[in-house]
């Protein structure tokens, strides 16, 4: 039989750096509090660390796909330094209204649909019974549920959060950290 893998899926702006809209400059980038520690514990804890983000600022012609992988392979470098190893990142540049050229398309990646986390979860063989999925948006909270991740955490180090939370949301926290050491004790 082969194993199952439990991860966690991770929105990234607003939850692993700090929320800056269209963010695509290494010199703009800011890790949320003690979000270093917080992975580092997450891992310890045997989860597959996954990122799927939202990039409609390709989209939208405010940066290219090109800038968008320069700051995330930083940013992977960065956390690699600390022992963090982040499986795969997916992104979507796509946006269905304000996109240009090939980017405006009613794709099927951009959350809250699923197209970036189903392939995680074939190709790496993921327990979705233990995994879970950590967000600033509904849209990130919406993917989740519709992919059948089993906990799903919104944070409030991004966006701001509705006065309503669905009762799809198991919790929510201040932000990764206060998840992570959650999780610990």
């Amino acid at each position: 039989m082969i194993k199952k893998n439990k991860a966690i899926f991770l929105d990234r702006d607003g939850v692993i750096n700090k929320e800056v809209n269209y963010l695509h400059k290494i010199e703009d980038f800011e890790f949320t509090h003690q979000c270093i520690e917080a992975l580092v514990s997450l891992q310890a804890q045997g989860y597959l660390l996954f990122i799927i983000t939202n990039q409609a600022g390709i989209g939208r012609g405010y940066y290219t796909e090109k800038d968008f992988h320069v700051l995330n392979n930083w940013m992977l470098s960065e956390l690699h330094k600390h022992g963090i190893t982040i499986t795969e990142v997916q992104f979507c540049p796509h946006h269905a209204k304000h996109g240009l050229g090939e980017y405006k398309i009613d794709c099927d990646c951009r959350k809250p649909k699923t197209g970036m986390i189903n392939p995680l979860i074939e190709k790496y063989n993921i327990d979705l019974k233990n995994s879970i999925l950590i967000g600033d948006k509904l849209s990130d909270i919406y993917a989740g549920d519709t992919a059948n991740i089993n906990t799903l955490i919104l944070v409030k180090s991004g966006h701001e959060l509705p006065e309503k939370i669905p009762d799809i949301v198991d919790a929510v926290y201040e932000d990764l950290a206060s998840f992570s050491f959650m999780q610990c004790s």
